[in-house]
C-alpha cells in the first residue's frame, strides 16, 4: 500500500477504512508505529496433543493484551486422537487466514464490496523425511498449491491487482516463500 488510501465509504468489507487511512499515516510519520512483534507459547499436553496460548503482542512499543488458546492434534492414523487441527493444517490455515485479511482490505481500499473469498491450500508431505528414514527426503514441503475464488463489485484486472498486491505484501505469504532464519534455543528444565 504505497500509494495515497483514497476514502470513498467510512466502511467496506468491514474494515474501517478511515481507521486504516489514520494508522499508515501514523506509520509514514513514525516508522517506529510499524513495529510489530508477536509471540506464542506452546506446551505439550500428551501423546501428539499441545496447546498454544497467546497472551498478547507489542506494537509501536506497547504491549496490547489478547488471550486466545488454540490446540494441536494428529489424526488418528498419524498416532494422535484427532481432536484437533494438526500443525501442518494449522500452518496453512495461518497463510491462509493471512491472505484473507489482505484480499478484503485491498479490496475496501480499491472500493470494490467482495460478495465471496475462499482460498484453498494443499501441500503434500513425504513422512520419510520426518521420520529420519530417508535422509534423502525433505520433511517438509517444496511446494503449497492455493486457489483464492473471489467475486465481487470489482473488474478482472481490478482482482487481478488486488492479487498481486496481497501476494506482494503479506507476511505469512513472504515467510512460506523463502527460508527464514530460525533462531532456536535449547533450555533443560
Amino acid at each position: 500500500m504505497n500509494e495515497t488510501i483514497q476514502i470513498s465509504a467510512s466502511s467496506l468489507n468491514g474494515i474501517d477504512l478511515s481507521a486504516l487511512a489514520a494508522f499508515v499515516d501514523q506509520v509514514k510519520a513514525d516508522p517506529a508505529k510499524a513495529a510489530v512483534r508477536f509471540r506464542v507459547t506452546t506446551r505439550w499436553s500428551g501423546q501428539t496433543r499441545s496447546e498454544t496460548t497467546v497472551e498478547g503482542y507489542e506494537l509501536g512499543g506497547q504491549f496490547i493484551e489478547r488471550r486466545f488458546k488454540m490446540t494441536a492434534d494428529e489424526p488418528l492414523d498419524l498416532l494422535g486422537t484427532d481432536s484437533a487441527p494438526n500443525p501442518q493444517e494449522l500452518l496453512m490455515t495461518a497463510l491462509n487466514a493471512c491472505m484473507a485479511v489482505g484480499y478484503v482490505a485491498q479490496a475496501a481500499v480499491h472500493g470494490i464490496q467482495l460478495e465471496r473469498l475462499e482460498i484453498e491450500t494443499s501441500g503434500r508431505l513425504d513422512l520419510r523425511g520426518f521420520l529420519g528414514v530417508d535422509d534423502t527426503v525433505a520433511p517438509g514441503y517444496r511446494q503449497l498449491d492455493y486457489t483464492v475464488r473471489i467475486g465481487g463489485n470489482g473488474t478482472a484486472e481490478q482482482f487481478h491487482d488486488i492479487h498481486q498486491a496481497v501476494m506482494n505484501t503479506l507476511p505469512n505469504f513472504f515467510n512460506l516463500n523463502q527460508p527464514i532464519c530460525m533462531n532456536g534455543r535449547l533450555e533443560l528444565v
